[in-house]
């Protein structure tokens, strides 16, 4: 196994979560990530995170943790559908291309 990993911050009250944590479980065994999921972890998202136009961060974020140690953000929720529906295929596409560029 790589010594990358896959990380997700969640809450359980915030439904785009659920399909965050679908797409990063397919992504981590597809290219076979340890995959680390951390509940409300404000620190880290403060640390780590993507933050808004006036400072406050968001829920659901993905990021990946490289052998190094260096902390990556690759992902602040997940895409919609030109009909507002959340869209997966998307979202696994986008996290794969920057993993991949992470990795050269």
């Amino acid at each position: 196994m790589d010594d990358d990993t896959l990380i997700i911050v969640t809450a359980d009250w915030e439904k785009a979560s659920m399909y965050l944590k679908k797409v990063c479980d397919e992504v981590a065994k597809e290219l076979n990530l340890a995959l680390e999921e951390k509940k409300e972890d404000w620190e880290f998202l403060v640390n780590f995170g993507q933050r808004d136009d006036i400072g406050g961060v968001d829920l659901p974020q993905a990021f990946i943790k490289l052998s190094d140690g260096k902390v990556v953000h690759l992902m602040t929720r997940v895409p919609l559908t030109n009909d507002g529906q959340p869209d997966l295929k998307s979202a696994k596409e986008l996290i794969k291309r920057k993993i991949a560029e992470l990795r050269g």
